[in-house]
């Protein structure tokens, strides 16, 4: 096990721990179980506790989502900026074998606690995805409800695989979802 000494060392493993619990399963106890970390240095690197590892999780998330994900769907040309969000989505997720804790939060207790966080990783990706089919040539109504498709179901195919225990349903949706995305469909 790495040593965890700094606290950008201890946030992935965090998200991990609240990715595979949610965050009501997630106690300190489990933190500290899977940082090897105890509750001391926990609030050395975390005086707010949980909430505050959560909000410090999701803005991580949000990070990477924004350099990986976002920022190329809004600046890069179209379709390669798509190429990419397919790759890094299916990196992130890891071909479906990873639930998305934004979208875990948003289904439990915690919604409500994290709303502007959750609302704000779905509505950018949506409008970064719009955006970059409107730049390839799109409709913006038919680049809209694509782009709300596409983001529905990926979360929906990250769900559907992990019910399942079929990761093979994750490639398959994003194989739908990068041909339905190859040209505007006609109408």
């Amino acid at each position: 096990m790495r040593t965890l000494n700094e606290r950008a060392d201890v946030i992935p493993v965090i998200a991990e721990v609240f990715r595979e619990f949610g965050f009501e399963g997630t106690s300190l106890s489990r933190i500290t179980e899977k940082t090897g970390l105890g509750k001391g240095s926990l609030y050395h690197f975390f005086p707010g506790g949980k909430d505050e590892m959560a909000r410090t999780v999701l803005a991580h998330v949000d990070g990477w989502f924004e350099r990986e994900i976002y920022a190329p769907l809004r600046d890069d040309a179209p379709d390669v900026a798509i190429a990419q969000m397919w790759r890094g989505v299916d990196d992130y997720f890891r071909s479906g074998r990873r639930v998305c804790l934004v979208g875990a939060f948003a289904l439990d207790g915690t919604r409500d606690r994290f709303a502007a966080a959750i609302a704000s990783y779905f509505t950018r990706w949506i409008d970064a995805l719009r955006d970059a089919l409107m730049r390839g040539g799109w409709p913006a109504a038919q680049a809209a409800d694509s782009a709300e498709e596409v983001v529905l179901g990926i979360q929906g195919a990250l769900v559907l695989a992990r019910a399942t225990g079929d990761e093979a349903v994750f490639g398959r949706a994003l194989a739908r979802f990068q041909r339905r995305l190859q040209r505007p469909a006609t109408m």
